[in-house]
């Protein structure tokens, strides 16, 4: 029971492919108390068949990300059941699907910064709000992607979203790091999350990825929950800033 009287708060979980979903079960399995942060009643209803499958049933709240009262209510909620939070996941991002397709250069002004307020600047909410509630550090963790760094195809204004939510990491880790709170982002390879269906060409990235990773095969979401673990866990007392890669050894192939 590594997470045994631990307590987290997961947010952005969607449906049962998800990756949170996949981090909220491995969390679950080791003991950790939690609280998952839903968006909307579409969510909380593909949620609630779910939680037959975890040990302890998680506290079900309400927290849309972009919303400052939201965010404030449902750590407040979270801090009166849980008394102290010990790891943040954020699992959140959303770009809209015109601006996955065609140029990059084509993006509207109102598209990249619905992408970059979601899928980056939400980490900063968060994070912000779950600080009072560490009172014994603690770790945050967020999902990013290769694209970041690489300009992969029909991945466009969500990659320029994940190199500015890497960044915000590095920042936000230097300002917690003396409360003991550790920031890290956790860098999966395609997996086909509902999500990722909104990726043009999906099927061949993954058999791209699962022909060139060192590998020779696609991450399944349980790894990537298990990694996300780590990261949550005291194992990794030692690491923040980072961007730690769960790809398969797909990033460190030439050509």
């Amino acid at each position: 029971m590594l997470m045994k009287d631990k307590t987290g708060f997961v947010a952005g979980v969607a449906n049962h492919r998800s990756i949170a979903w996949a981090v909220a079960k491995a969390l679950d399995r080791e003991g950790t108390q939690l609280a998952l942060g839903y968006l909307g009643e579409r969510e909380l209803e593909a949620i609630e068949p779910l939680l037959e499958q975890l040990q302890t049933r998680p506290l079900l709240i309400q927290c849309d990300a972009t919303n400052e009262d939201s965010v404030g209510a449902a750590f407040d909620a979270a801090g009166k059941q849980l008394g102290h939070l010990d790891c943040l996941v954020h699992a959140i991002a959303f770009a809209n699907r015109e601006d996955l397709a065609g140029r990059f250069a084509d993006t509207s002004i109102e598209g990249y910064q619905l992408a970059l307020g979601v899928s980056a600047y939400t980490l900063n909410a968060l994070a912000r709000a779950a600080e009072p509630l560490m009172t014994e550090g603690g770790s945050i963790l967020t999902l990013t992607y290769l694209g970041s760094e690489r300009a992969i195809r029909n991945y466009n204004v969500m990659g320029v979203a994940k190199a500015a939510l890497e960044s915000g990491v590095r920042y936000l880790a230097s300002e917690m790091g003396e409360h003991n709170i550790r920031v890290n982002a956790l860098s999966a390879g395609p997996i086909r999350t509902l999500a990722a269906r909104g990726i043009g060409g999906l099927n061949d990235m993954l058999r791209v990825h699962a022909e060139r990773a060192a590998l020779k095969r696609n991450n399944t979401v349980e790894e990537v929950g298990d990694a996300a673990l780590f990261l949550c866990s005291p194992l990794s007392r030692g690491i923040t800033g980072g961007v730690i890669y769960c790809d398969a050894g797909y990033r460190i192939m030439g050509l």
